[in-house]
C-alpha cells in the first residue's frame, strides 16, 4: 500500500517578500478594474442631462412602456401602438371629479395655445396630443367620456377600461388612484387619483412628468425644450 505524504517547503524571507508584491499588484489591478467598471455602470445610469426644465421632471432615460389595451371615447381599442408617432400628454381622472379634473383640462387647453403660438425659432414637427383617461368605468362611458374631453377641445382624446386594464397602464406610469365612498351623498362615491401631467415622446415611453399646481406656460416651455432635444 503505497502512502502519500505532504512535506512543506521552508520558505525564506526573499520568497515571502516576492509573494506578497505579486498579491499586493493582483489587488491592485482588481480594485482598479472595479472601480472602472463601476465608474461605467454609474455614467449609464446616470447620463447628464442635456437640457433644464422650468416646470417638470426629465427622466434620464425614457421609460418604455408594455403594451395595454383600452377603450376609446368612440369605443375603438386603443392601445400603445395609439401612442405612437406623436408626442402625448396624459392623465388620469373622472368625469365626476369636482375640481382637479376640469383644472388638468384647462390646463390642457392653455398648453397647446402656448405652443401654437411658440416663436418660429422653436418650432417642433408637430403639436402634440392630449390624453385624458378615465378611472371610473362604471360611470364614464365612451360616450359620456367623448361628450367630456371634446367640450373642453374637439381634438382632446379621451379612453377607459376595465380595472384590470387600467391598472396595467396606470402601474406602469406610477398613477395611482383609489374609490372613496362618500356617506349621505348622490354621487355614492370619489375617485382620490394622482394629479400629474406625463409627457410621452413619439416612441411611447415615459418622457417628463409635471406634478401638481401645474403652469401652462412652463409646461409648454419644458415641452418645446425636450421636444428639440429629441433623440429616438
Amino acid at each position: 500500500m503505497t502512502v502519500e505524504t505532504s512535506i512543506e517547503r521552508p520558505v525564506n524571507k526573499g520568497e515571502q517578500g516576492l509573494t506578497l508584491l505579486v498579491v499586493l499588484i493582483i489587488v491592485g489591478v482588481t480594485f482598479a478594474v472595479g472601480l472602472w467598471l463601476g465608474a461605467s455602470t454609474f455614467q449609464a445610469f446616470t447620463r447628464p442631462l442635456s437640457v433644464t426644465l422650468e416646470e417638470g421632471t426629465l427622466l434620464t432615460h425614457p421609460k418604455p412602456l408594455a403594451d395595454f389595451t383600452l377603450t376609446d371615447q368612440d369605443g375603438r381599442p386603443f392601445t400603445l401602438a395609439d401612442l405612437k408617432g406623436d408626442w402625448t400628454f396624459l392623465s388620469i381622472g373622472y368625469i365626476h371629479c369636482p375640481d382637479v379634473c376640469p383644472m388638468t383640462l384647462a390646463t390642457f387647453g392653455a398648453v397647446d395655445r402656448q405652443i401654437e403660438q411658440a416663436a418660429p425659432d422653436r418650432r417642433v414637427d408637430a403639436r402634440p396630443r392630449f390624453l385624458f383617461v378615465s378611472v371610473d368605468p362604471e360611470r364614464d362611458t365612451p360616450e359620456r367620456l367623448a361628450q367630456y374631453v371634446r367640450y373642453a377641445d374637439p381634438e382632446f382624446l379621451g379612453a377607459t377600461g376595465e380595472e384590470a386594464q387600467l391598472r396595467a397602464l396606470t402601474a406602469q406610469l406610477g398613477l395611482l388612484y383609489t374609490r372613496v365612498v362618500v356617506q349621505d351623498s348622490a354621487m355614492g362615491y370619489l375617485m382620490d387619483h394622482s394629479a400629474s401631467i406625463l409627457l410621452l415622446d413619439p416612441e411611447g415611453r415615459l418622457t417628463a412628468i409635471f406634478s401638481a399646481p401645474q403652469n401652462a406656460v412652463g409646461i409648454a416651455s419644458d415641452f418645446l425644450t425636450i421636444a428639440a432635444n429629441h433623440q429616438s
